[in-house]
């Protein structure tokens, strides 16, 4: 006989989402279950975010010493050892790792069932010996990489996200398909770290960042030696022998072909629902996840869909926002609902690319009137300083001067969209941040100027300037 358990919140899945709605459910002293049959920690912490980060950083490390000599220093070309550049991010995913342990949360009072769980009706989920019937389930199952059905690819052994970090051997000549964020990411790096790279996009490489940012990022990669083929769509993948992978693909102007000795599929991913028999909980499933509304409940009123599974933005932050607003309707009752318009998200390239908001062309669609500010890295003092004086800071406001959006491209824009993010979550004004102090020399000065460019107008304006004429009348 299964042991029955009736916790107040029974949560599948143990990454990011998952944890932090067990973590602040135990806090407050609620009864939580939390259901994980595999990897805690989820796929960012150990096929994600911390571990391309760390590759990342490894690479950027081997490129600073390649242009050692604008700073006076003699450059060197990086003898790479790849297996240590694997230790190294192994060593990163160990070291946070006990942060998402089943031991940590055992001690904040979760009870961790280490198995995988399924719906046996609305109110029931069976995992290993156990029948839990929880007021309300949070499913948190997050997604895996989405392989397309190209004709040979199941012949040969490609990577994924989930295989890539694995490699403890430098891919002489990596194909990446798929030119989106985790794509160029990855592809870049391994340039770096001195495999030869081709990117094999079906569209437009980073096609969902702003064109005119994105080209930046691009033009930086393929001066690296990256080659980008866009609008290529590939039609098969052969075995050429037992070290060698050929990826044929057609594009506008004809077909092409590369052979190359590792193929890493970055097509995009799914929702994880299989298995979870979502069908006798009464929870429905479309292509892109779990139907939620934006209480992020599902169709069953007791089961809420948190992360990647509800579809939408796939980010580990998003994740984490989601289980902030589950956590309010759960333990508070306090109403909570999901606004995707102020989720900013980040492509750690070099240089990186990061927006919040309306991009320039979506708000010329919705609003009458706008401004687009623009302040350029090469006129901040930190940056010619760094030498990294590549891009720039876009701020989109409408007629009044509320900021609809921005994007930065260009040296830490993942940490200067925080800025904005702040200013779109509480309807900010461009005043907002003129008014405020940025220490010099940094970065973020770029936000100010952005901001205080949008008074520029003011200063040719007649009216304004016959009154400052009148008040100097006075002394």
């Amino acid at each position: 006989m299964p042991e029955i358990l009736k916790p107040d919140i029974c949560v599948i899945g143990g990454g990011s989402g998952g944890l932090t709605v067990a973590a602040a459910a135990a806090a407050f002293g609620v009864p939580v279950v939390l259901v994980e049959g595999g990897r805690m920690g989820g796929d960012c912490l150990n096929y994600g975010c911390v571990p391309s980060k760390a590759l990342i950083a490894a690479a950027k490390t081997a490129e600073t010493m390649r242009r050692a000599d604008a700073f006076g220093i003699k450059s060197v070309d990086p003898q790479v050892n790849f297996g240590k550049v694997h230790d190294h991010v192994r060593s990163v995913v160990d070291a946070i790792a006990p942060n998402d342990s089943v031991e940590r949360f055992v001690a904040m009072g979760v009870r961790v069932i280490r198995e995988y769980g399924r719906f046996t009706d609305r109110n029931t989920l069976v995992a290993g010996d156990y029948e839990i019937r929880a007021r309300r389930f949070v499913i948190a199952t997050g997604s895996s990489p989405a392989v397309p059905p190209i004709p040979g690819l199941d012949t040969v052994p490609y990577l994924t996200n989930e295989t890539l970090f694995d490699q403890t051997r430098k891919p002489g000549h990596l194909i990446v398909i798929g030119g989106g964020p985790i794509g160029m990411e990855m592809a870049q790096a391994h340039r770096r770290l001195g495999s030869e790279v081709t990117v094999i996009e079906g569209l437009k490489a980073l096609g969902k960042d702003d064109p005119e940012m994105a080209a930046i990022v691009l033009e930086r990669i393929r001066a690296e030696g990256v080659t980008v083929h866009e609008g290529a769509k590939v039609v098969e993948v052969a075995s050429r022998s037992r070290s060698s992978v050929s990826v044929r693909f057609e594009t506008g102007d004809g077909p092409g072909e590369v052979t190359g000795t590792h193929v890493l599929v970055a097509t995009g991913r799914k929702p994880n629902v299989e298995g979870l028999d979502l069908e006798k909980a009464g929870v429905a499933v479309e292509r892109s996840g779990i139907r939620v509304d934006r209480a992020l409940r599902t169709t069953n009123r007791r089961i809420f869909a948190i992360g990647d599974v509800a579809g939408g933005l796939q980010f580990t932050h998003v994740a984490g926002y989601h289980a902030s607003l589950v956590v309010q309707t759960i333990l508070f009752r306090f109403p909570a609902k999901e606004n995707r318009g102020i989720v900013p998200w980040a492509t750690y390239t070099d240089p990186e690319l990061a927006h919040v908001g309306l991009t320039e062309e979506q708000a010329r669609e919705r609003h009458r009137r706008i401004s687009v500010l623009r302040w350029p890295y090469a006129e901040n003092d930190r940056a010619q300083a760094e030498r990294k004086t590549v891009g720039h800071v876009k701020v989109v406001t409408d007629r009044k001067g509320r900021i609809l959006g921005a994007t930065i491209v260009g040296a830490g824009a993942g940490e200067m969209i925080n800025m904005f993010s702040l200013a779109l979550a509480n309807g900010m004004k461009v005043a907002d941040l003129r008014g405020y102090i940025a220490p010099y020399p940094t970065m973020t000065e770029m936000a100010k100027r952005a901001a205080t460019s949008y008074y520029v107008p003011v200063t040719r304006n007649p009216w304004v300037r016959r009154l400052i004429g009148f008040m100097r009348i006075f002394g």
